[in-house]
């Protein structure tokens, strides 16, 4: 019997140092080589950190463009990211769909209910999505342009010139970040 403690309790003791020291140092060196230091991507303005490029936010003024819905934690809470489990049959998830377009056709009065792009009465897989697709953006233009009395056309362009095209044309969908086309909406003069 005592053959056998000693080997295990060296196993254990090599295991416990290489995963708890080794592994770590090594996961860390990898992420220095990451940008921003693995410290995720950053988004400043005036050189203050208004927000993350990879992180949904909550963004619920008519005066910026709306994100997808989010069912993390209490919403947009990126240390309990998750979607809704919730599938298209059930009563819960139906109600809290016709919510999100009966919130969304209150502050849009001139968007018809089958126009709203789906994304934005939907939660994402993650909760923290922080891209919708040009539709949806475009969708909002009419309600940005009243508030702000900015023309759509200026709202337009912005829209174009933060659209993001797919990886080599093939990988991925055309999407735009909300947190950088709601902070070149606030840059529009």
């Amino acid at each position: 019997m005592k053959q056998h403690i000693l080997p295990a309790l060296r196993l254990t003791l090599v295991s416990v140092f290489f995963f708890c020291v080794v592994y770590t140092f090594f996961i860390w060196a990898i992420a220095q080589a990451a940008p921003n230091k693995g410290e995720g991507q950053t988004v400043t303005v005036n050189g203050k950190v208004v927000g993350y490029a990879l992180e949904g936010q909550n963004f619920t003024q008519d005066k910026y463009f709306w994100s997808r819905p989010s069912k993390a934690g209490n919403g947009y809470d990126a240390t309990s990211g998750s979607g809704s489990n919730k599938g298209p049959s059930n009563p819960d998830y139906l109600t809290d769909v016709q919510a999100h377009i009966d919130s969304f056709l209150v502050h849009n009065p001139t968007v018809k209910k089958e126009d709203i792009p789906s994304e934005l009465v939907t939660y994402s897989a993650s909760g923290l999505d922080p891209d919708i697709s040009p539709a949806a953006a475009y969708v909002q233009v009419d309600r940005i342009a009243n508030i702000r009395k900015i023309s759509k056309d200026k709202i337009n362009a912005l829209i174009e010139s933060t659209t993001e095209k797919p990886l080599l044309n093939a990988m991925g969908m055309t999407h735009i970040n909300v947190l950088k086309l709601n902070i070149g909406l606030d840059e529009i003069k």
